[in-house]
């Protein structure tokens, strides 16, 4: 009986560590990317929306990470139903 309830705790927290991993790497898909860097040495950012919503929320975020320089497109993508906009801050 002693062996089972082990066998059960261990299961039991090897799930909780696979569902731990798999929360870690979802939120992770829903950052930012480490940034790269334009010509000029500005580095770029990275928001993404849902490609069915508001698209203007993925430019609001990036008016808000800017502040009044504002920024430069420097690509936009629409994949599987997500849009991401990438950009660089002008300088101010």
């Amino acid at each position: 009986m002693t062996r089972i309830r082990s066998l059960l705790i261990r299961h039991r927290s090897t799930s909780l560590a696979a569902g731990a991993c798999a929360l870690l790497a979802a939120l992770s898909a829903c950052s930012s990317g480490p940034p790269l860097f334009l010509s000029d040495g500005r580095p770029t950012q990275q928001v993404q929306c849902p490609a069915s919503g508001d698209r203007d929320s993925c430019v609001q975020q990036a008016r808000a990470r800017c502040g009044e320089g504002g920024y430069d497109t420097v690509d936009q993508l629409n994949n599987n139903g997500v849009y991401t906009l990438v950009f660089a801050c002008r300088a101010h």
